[in-house]
């Protein structure tokens, strides 16, 4: 089956459900201790996921925007970021793999496999990640959200494929949306927070981002229909292991990013505190995902991933006080509506299947 949640901060988490159902989940939608048990199985899903991520994103605002003490100076090595989540993400694969034999299928791919895809999926995030120094984090929140428009760009214009009236205004919400919100200039106390306010060089960071993200998704496809046995466990420690060997080659042996980086960490505690912790986030709110994918299917993972990201640009403007103009408001609304318009419509088509085999 191809279970799918493309509002991840990593594409490799899409393929989470036959892992949870190794581990005892049920993974059909039914049973689970009853409907009292399923609600509050879903509860701490959606709070395991937003606990996880919208800490994540505030930490990750902090670490691009902040000045650490003692001598207020700034984390410029923002593609660490992506070192230590790779690399932890790999860590808690490698140790379920270990434990229970079980997650590896039969014949399935080997982490050979993953070099390829894993290629896009270290450049791509490097990219949504050195953007924030560019555009605010909300900005950066709400470009990548707009994934449907070029999906379906290049559907029509390459893939001959047609879409509904709805699906084109869903698109023309989202489009622009985020078009009128990097029209809208932003508050000057949230441009002064920017290492490098560029709002063009940002927002075609994010475009390159998602682009790439599309090909990791392409590739990965390709793998599990050629290796069915592949677990989401083996996928999601095959591909951050790459990136994690990717990112460090960069890292220490191309560059001197990772020596700055631990040099600036070692001097700054709060800082490396605050990139632990990040990991951290990014590793339990993939697993988070997992087990809302196994028990209640993608369309639920996307409906609270969404609805998180929306949180994700409150907890900004809140906790890193970080403002928008009245109009940025307007689009941000915008964005939403129709991507819940488009989670409307998927809903409706998947009942309708559903009524039709019955």
């Amino acid at each position: 089956s191809r279970l799918r949640c493309r509002r991840l901060r990593s594409p490799c988490a899409r393929r989470a459900g036959e892992a949870w159902a190794a581990m005892g989940s049920t993974g059909d939608g039914g049973g689970g201790g009853g409907a009292m048990g399923r609600a509050l199985t879903l509860c701490v899903c959606v709070v395991g996921i937003y606990a996880s991520y919208l800490t994540q994103g505030v930490l990750q605002e902090r670490i691009s925007t902040a000045r650490y003490a003692p001598d207020d100076a700034r984390f410029a090595n923002v593609v660490f970021l992506n070192l230590a989540q790779a690399a932890g993400c790999a860590l808690v694969a490698g140790i379920a793999l270990l434990v229970r034999p079980s997650l590896r299928g039969e014949g399935s791919s080997s982490v050979v496999d993953f070099w390829r895809p894993s290629v896009s999926n270290t450049l791509g995030p490097a990219l949504g990640t050195v953007a924030l120094k560019n555009i605010s984090y909300p900005a950066q929140v709400l470009a990548k959200s707009g994934k449907m428009v070029p999906v379906m760009l290049m559907g029509a214009l390459v893939g001959g494929a047609r879409y509904t009236t709805a699906q084109y205004c869903q698109t023309l919400l989202v489009g622009g949306g985020v078009a009128a919100f990097a029209f809208f200039k932003g508050s000057s106390k949230a441009l002064q927070k920017l290492q490098a306010a560029n709002a063009p060089l940002g927002y075609a960071l994010c475009a390159a981002n998602l682009l790439l993200d599309g090909y990791t998704n392409a590739y990965q496809d390709a793998i599990k229909r050629r290796h069915p046995q592949t677990t989401s466990v083996q996928m999601m420690f095959g591909t951050n292991l790459w990136c994690a060997l990717y990112y460090a080659v960069y890292a220490f042996v191309l560059s001197d990013v990772g020596g700055e980086a631990q040099r600036f960490l070692a001097a700054h505690p709060e800082a490396a505190r605050d990139v632990a912790l990040f990991a951290l986030c990014g590793a339990v709110g993939q697993n988070f995902i997992f087990l809302t994918i196994a028990q209640f299917g993608s369309l639920v993972c996307v409906t609270v991933t969404t609805t998180r990201k929306f949180a994700n640009i409150l907890l900004s403007v809140v906790v890193n006080r970080n403002p928008l103009q009245p109009a940025q408001w307007a689009a941000v609304m915008a964005v939403f509506a129709g991507l819940s318009w488009n989670i409307y419509e998927k809903q409706k088509r998947g009942v309708g299947a559903r009524q039709k085999k019955e």
